[in-house]
């Protein structure tokens, strides 16, 4: 049980890092980390049930670490208000959807689908002109409607199903309108708000499977709380260093941090 909870507040440390730099409310740290865990640990009823209490523990995890780094962002001046609000009702709406579709889907179906999401993902990244690549000074273009509507519906869908908050889609999206990789992060942070809202309290109040102490439906409260020890400092801490990293290493090392969370999913842990 120790070795657990440290091993939750290392990479809570962790998950705080990646929301300060990446946008990530935690949620591909988190992800494979709580479902790890709960696997090693091998408690009766818990394997049917452990994908699903590991996204749905990343939600509830995200909800306070991207208030948190929003906050950070917002007296930064950071957050750009013509990108956030259009898209926070549409991503909402799309999140209550795939969390509850989530609970429907199995275990396994639910791992593979993560991989996948990272896949395309990645693969997106370094192919398509726009993310790794510096984009020219020019000021922000605006979010189209579709964009708007469709794309923010189907960040939420997407985000709040397999547990990852919207960053992963919505940085690209606003790389690709001419944000600087500080900015596209920094305004990622409270358009995850939604999404962890939506998906936390689908999870809290979905009937499981099994019974097991400390658990608000699908939602870990150890677990999570070991996390958010470790990754509220964190954010505080690493905002210092948001800004100064050179946009092209910036973008790197996102993709870079997909890829290894990619592989840390495929291996099976």
């Amino acid at each position: 049980m120790l070795t657990s909870f440290s091993l939750l507040l290392f990479f809570g440390c962790l998950t705080g890092v990646t929301t300060a730099l990446f946008g990530f409310g935690g949620g591909f740290v988190t992800v494979p980390v709580v479902y790890g865990v709960l696997t090693a640990a091998a408690r009766p009823g818990t394997d049917a049930d452990a994908m699903h209490v590991a996204v749905a523990t990343s939600a509830a995890v995200m909800v306070v670490n991207a208030v948190a780094a929003a906050l950070v962002q917002w007296r930064a001046g950071r957050l750009l208000r013509a990108h956030v609000w259009p898209l926070a009702g549409f991503i909402a709406a799309g999140a209550a959807v795939g969390s509850f579709a989530a609970t429907l889907i199995g275990g396994t179906a639910l791992r593979l689908l993560f991989a996948a999401y990272l896949l395309v993902t990645i693969t997106d990244s370094l192919l398509r002109k726009g993310f790794l690549a510096a984009a020219p000074r020019t000021l922000p273009r605006p979010l189209g409607r579709s964009t708007v509507t469709v794309g923010g519906f189907g960040i939420g869908l997407v985000a709040a199903g397999l547990g990852v908050g919207g960053s992963v889609m919505t940085v690209p999206l606003l790389r690709r309108r001419g944000l600087p990789m500080a900015d596209a992060t920094a305004t990622a942070n409270p358009l995850s708000v939604p999404v962890a809202l939506a998906g936390t309290l689908v999870y809290a109040l979905a009937p499981t499977t099994s019974a097991a102490t400390g658990r608000f439906g699908y939602v870990d409260l150890t677990a999570g709380a070991a996390l958010l020890l470790g990754s509220l400092p964190t954010i505080a801490a690493t905002r210092r260093v948001t800004g100064r990293v050179p946009d092209r290493v910036h973008s790197a090392a996102y993709v870079g941090l997909l890829v290894v969370v990619l592989m840390v999913v495929t291996l099976g842990v």
